[in-house]
């Protein structure tokens, strides 16, 4: 795989993938999501798995031990980048010159970090190039969403 092939995914996504809304049976973000994430080679962070548990948790009570598989299987199947110190400051530059909130300013850097071409996310500017070398992709985009 090529740096540009490198694609990142955000919580959103994920989020879609592992559930099926009660309130609209048939959501096609489900699938949409699931295909998407079939398709490529993700990259995800730590404040990602973060934001997925907490939310599926939250939201659709997901138990401790779902949990628990979740996460093991993001570390088995996909790429899962750690933070440092030069996310965190990349992180601040983004904030400065994009005008992000802080959390979007960790993923575009952490993304950045890591090579990728592409963040895949409902929650920020589709087509936005962050820095010349990361555009925001919304996957849902097709559908209306």
């Amino acid at each position: 795989m090529t740096d540009a092939d490198r694609c990142f995914v955000d919580s959103n996504i994920w989020i879609y993938a592992a559930t099926q809304s009660q309130d609209v049976p048939l959501d096609p973000r489900h699938d949409a999501a699931r295909t998407l994430i079939n398709q490529i080679r993700p990259h995800l962070s730590v404040q990602v798995i973060n934001e997925v548990s907490v939310n599926l948790m939250r939201k659709f009570k997901f138990t401790e031990v779902a949990i628990q598989s979740l996460i093991r299987s993001f570390y088995r199947k996909y790429a899962v980048c750690p933070m440092d110190e030069a996310i965190l400051l990349k992180a601040s530059d983004v904030r400065q010159r994009y005008n992000l909130s802080f959390w979007d300013s960790m993923i575009i850097s952490t993304a950045i970090q890591y090579q990728c071409s592409v963040l895949y996310t409902e929650d920020m500017g589709h087509g936005l190039v962050i820095h010349d070398v990361l555009t925001i992709v919304n996957p849902f985009n097709e559908l209306g969403q």
